[in-house]
């Protein structure tokens, strides 16, 4: 079972170099460490960004932090049954 918190951490980590406020997901791309294809591992779950990004709403554009986008690609993923 993935641990939400470190998922979380993983993806604060990786979004937080952005630089907000973002307006769209390819405003993320330059502060992933690995582009595109940077994982989010925990558990069983993995997935890459470029996944999220297309298994997920994306968000709700704009974002002033990366903490604030970062509860909503959880929360989708909750209620998408991935988390």
């Amino acid at each position: 079972m993935a641990d939400e918190d470190e998922i979380r951490e993983q993806m604060i980590d990786a979004f937080e170099g952005a630089d907000y406020p973002i307006s769209s997901p390819m405003d993320l791309v330059p502060a992933l460490p690995n582009g595109p294809g940077t994982k989010f591992e925990s558990g069983e779950f993995s997935m890459t960004a470029m996944e999220l990004n297309t298994k997920t709403s994306g968000g709700d554009f704009p974002y002033d932090d990366a903490e604030t986008f970062v509860d909503d690609i959880i929360d989708d993923l909750k209620d998408q049954g991935e988390l």
